[in-house]
C-alpha cells in the first residue's frame, strides 16, 4: 500500500507543528487542541493523536484536515466513541458523526473560521457529543 500527500498544503503545516501540539494538547491553558485517546480497530493498541477542537453546547467539533478516512477517525467511528484530553481533563466523547463544511460553519466564530479554512481547509469535520 502506498502513501499519498494530500492534495492541499495543510498536511505541511501539521508536520511542522506536530511536536508542538503534541507537547501542549489537552494541557489546561492551551484550549484550543486536545488529544483524541482511541482504541486501534486491528491492532487493539491505545492510540493517541492531538487534534485541533472546538467545543459546543452538546460536544466537540473537530477538523479533520486529512479528510474522514484517516485511521484514527474510523477507530473513533467503529468503537462510537472515544477519550478527549482537553483543559487537563479527561472527558468522554460518544455518537460521532462525520459532518460537512455547511453542518461545521455554525460552531465557528467568524475569525476562528476563517483562520481554520486558512491553516487546515478540510472538507470533513467529526462531530462528538458529550457522554
Amino acid at each position: 500500500m502506498t502513501s499519498v500527500a494530500p492534495a492541499n498544503t495543510s498536511w505541511k503545516f501539521a508536520r511542522a507543528t506536530a511536536p508542538v501540539a503534541a507537547a501542549l494538547a489537552g494541557r489546561r491553558w492551551f484550549p484550543l487542541w486536545a488529544v483524541v485517546h482511541h482504541r486501534g480497530r486491528k491492532s487493539g493498541r491505545d492510540l493517541t493523536v492531538p487534534v485541533a477542537i472546538v467545543t459546543t453546547p452538546e460536544g466537540y467539533i473537530i477538523n479533520l484536515p486529512f479528510g474522514a478516512g484517516t485511521n484514527w477517525v474510523r477507530n473513533v467511528l467503529a468503537a462510537g466513541g472515544c477519550t478527549l484530553r482537553w483543559k487537563g481533563a479527561d472527558l468522554r466523547a460518544t455518537d460521532p458523526r462525520i459532518i460537512d463544511a455547511a453542518s461545521a460553519r455554525p460552531y465557528y466564530t467568524r475569525t476562528t473560521w476563517a483562520v481554520a479554512q486558512r491553516l487546515f481547509p478540510a472538507d470533513a469535520w467529526l462531530l462528538l457529543h458529550r457522554g
